[in-house]
């Protein structure tokens, strides 16, 4: 099986990014590393994500960063435009890591780190 070509978005000080990154890495995939903080993320991205998996897979509602937020700006987050602009304003609102898995013709998004998931889409 040719491996995936693998796209991990995150933050690298994310404990789950960290530990992401560590399992990809002790099995000698290459992957792209995507850091929202310095690369930011497009709300095209965002919109294919949410449209893909769902507002809910994607925004992180238990995070310290949603907890910052007012009252009024967590409402906002019920309209899915607004909960894209939040999103990108705040990249640290989305879960963690998001990967973009390819292979041939196909792609496959996943959401947080889960090696039973993952394995299905590398060669071990």
């Amino acid at each position: 099986m040719k491996q995936p070509q693998i796209t991990l978005y995150g933050i690298p000080n994310c404990d789950t990014v960290k530990k992401a990154r560590a399992w990809l890495s002790e099995r000698s995939l290459e992957y792209v590393f995507h850091d929202f903080k310095k690369q930011g993320i497009s709300l095209e991205q965002l919109r294919a994500w949410c449209e893909t998996l769902g507002v809910d897979q994607v925004l992180n509602r238990k995070g310290t960063t949603w907890r910052a937020l007012t009252p009024t700006q967590q409402e906002t987050a019920s309209n899915f435009e607004s909960a894209l602009r939040l999103m990108q304003e705040h990249t640290s609102l989305i879960k963690r890591p998001v990967v973009a898995w390819s292979s041939g013709e196909a792609s496959t998004l996943t959401v947080g780190f889960s090696p039973v998931t993952w394995m299905q889409y590398c060669d071990s």
